[in-house]
């Protein structure tokens, strides 16, 4: 893990597309501003674990057997 110290308003770059700047610090919290191209994905962490989370849970549903599906379909 690279650790940097910035000031407000100081930036970092990563590769050629993505700056983080400190926007603020206000006792123990910082606030910090990204800039990168809209196809990247951006979330909290405690975001992502909950959405890693639900994709686990979600692949160990079974799915609709094809049965299930030619009747759900019959009924449209």
């Amino acid at each position: 893990m690279l650790i940097l110290t910035r000031k407000s308003g100081e930036s970092i770059t990563i590769g050629d597309d993505v700056k983080i700047t400190v926007v603020e610090i206000k006792g123990k919290q910082v606030r910090v501003g990204i800039d990168a191209p809209r196809s990247y994905i951006i979330h909290r962490e405690e975001v992502y674990i909950s959405i890693q989370e639900e994709n686990r849970r979600a692949a160990k549903e079974s799915p609709l057997s094809l049965k299930g599906l030619k009747h759900l379909i019959g009924k449209l």
